[in-house]
Parts: structure tokens; C-alpha cells; sequence
């Protein structure tokens, strides 16, 4: 039986750029870093050091030469937030492009965009 979420593939264009934008912009921290011997190199970040899912940065030109079949697409992303209005603030002084804060019956929500314009969400759930 699945247990939980483990990883997320992200495939990016620029590996050093998206490091830069998830660890230096949004926060998150380099949990794992690995290259192997075809020079595939793939970099493990998360929000915090015991999350229990992460993510996976992996360059998406490595991955369509070895599987060319792999959908490169970008996931919807759904993060969760305890103080949404403080890291809205903190997105917006970092110059990540940021929605508009919306209200859903879950909680409120806004999207974000990274450097190569993938677009995930953030909720501040309500309690």
C-alpha cells in the first residue's frame, strides 16, 4: 500500500536558476544534491529539512535524452502556508510574480510563478 507522497519531479530548463529561485527566493532548503555517471545531475530541495514530501529538481533536457517518453510538464502544485498575507509580502519584496490573494471555501489561496514562468498555488487553510 502507498503510505505518503515522497517526491516530485520538477523538470527545469536551468538547474542553477531554479535552485537559486526555490532555495534563495521561496525559502526552501538543498536537502540532497547527486550527479551521476551520464552527468545526470539532480538536486532534492524541501521547506524544511523533516518535510515529508520534497522535491526533485531534474534538468529536463537530461531526462527527455534518457526517457523520451517521461511527460516533462510542469505539476500543479498546491503549498500550504500558516501566515499566507506575511509570505505574500515576502514574494512580493523578492520580485517573484505573485496572484491575487483569493478566498475558496478551503482557505485562501494565492498562485505564484517561478523564473521559467511554472505557475504553483499556496493555501492558508482554514482552521
Amino acid at each position: 500500500m502507498i503510505s505518503k507522497l515522497g517526491q516530485v519531479m520538477l523538470y527545469v530548463n536551468d538547474q542553477d536558476a531554479a535552485v537559486s529561485f526555490w532555495v534563495d527566493k521561496t525559502g526552501f532548503s538543498i536537502i540532497d544534491e547527486a550527479q551521476n555517471p551520464d552527468e545526470m545531475k539532480w538536486v532534492e530541495i524541501a521547506p524544511t529539512s523533516d518535510a515529508e514530501t520534497s522535491i526533485i529538481l531534474h534538468d529536463k533536457k537530461a531526462v527527455a535524452k534518457m526517457s523520451p517518453d517521461v511527460n516533462l510538464g510542469t505539476p500543479s502544485l498546491m503549498f500550504f502556508t500558516d501566515d499566507l498575507d506575511r509570505l505574500y509580502e515576502n514574494f512580493q519584496a523578492k520580485q517573484i510574480t505573485v496572484g491575487e490573494v483569493v478566498t475558496l471555501p478551503q482557505g485562501r489561496v494565492f498562485n505564484f510563478s517561478d523564473h521559467e514562468e511554472n505557475y504553483f498555488a499556496v493555501m492558508e487553510q482554514n482552521k
